[in-house]
Parts: C-alpha cells; structure tokens; sequence
C-alpha cells in the first residue's frame, strides 16, 4: 500500500482460522459498502461481500486438507470453504490469467460492523461474459 491516511488492511479467516485473507485498501471508505448477493448460496451462508478494485489481496491457508473450493452456477469462481468449520471467507475468479477475489465481510477480524453499510445485490440472468467483466472490473486483485 501507499501508506496514505486512509490506506487500510483488514483481516479476515473462517471460524477456526485455517483460511486467513489480507485486503489492503487504498484510500479507503469511512464505510465500507457490502454487497448481500440474493443468490441461495450466499443466503444460506449469511455471507456479503466487498472488495476494492485498486486495492490487493492475499490468502494464507494452514492446512490445505481442510480447504475445499465449492463452484456453481457458471463455475467461473471458487468459494474457498474450510472443511473443518464451514465458512466461506473469500471467493475468487480467474479472469484471462489474473486472480480477482471479493471477501466475506461477516469474517473480518477488526472492523466494527457499524463501519459497513449493506445493500442488496441481484446477478440473476447475467451471462458469463458480463459477470467475468463485471468482476474483473469490480473485485480486488492479488497482490
């Protein structure tokens, strides 16, 4: 990160701490917004996502025997979910060669949720082309 004044890294694992990610945020929001997908996955998960398109991200995994990746739909993106505790903290994307991810804001380590704002989101009906194109624009890149 540049170390700007409101440069930002949150922190952020599954329950048991196996899968463990690093979103570096540049120029941060005071709010982060989070994104509630409707699709029947991430509500039966009660997960919401964020990312930072200029920002990075980075995933630590302890025991690579208790990750497993779940796909679906257009099975174009991986929801790492820890066999040992059954949280999904990070989704990620392939797009022509490069690794996008969103992450889970209801797994951060050390933000107060009153520091996001949630709002619905629909992707019903999106073809492949649109939704690699959408997150390639929208989600955050490896470091």
């Amino acid at each position: 990160m540049s170390g700007g004044a409101n440069d930002r890294r949150i922190n952020g694992s599954c329950h048991c701490g196996n899968i463990r990610f690093t979103l570096d945020w540049p120029n941060a929001p005071h709010v982060i917004p989070i994104r509630a997908c409707s699709c029947t996955l991430c509500r039966k998960h009660n997960a919401a996502w964020t990312s930072s398109p200029m920002g990075s991200f980075s995933i630590k995994v302890d025991d690579e025997s208790k990750l497993t990746y779940y796909r679906f739909g257009t099975q174009t993106a991986d929801f790492y979910t820890c066999k040992n505790c059954g949280v999904i903290p990070i989704v990620t994307s392939d797009i022509e060669g490069a690794l996008y991810a969103v992450v889970n804001a209801y797994t951060f380590n050390d933000v107060d949720p009153s520091e996001m704002a949630v709002a619905t989101t629909d992707f019903e009906g999106e073809d492949t082309d649109t939704r690699l194109g959408r997150r390639q624009k929208n989600w955050t890149p490896e470091a």
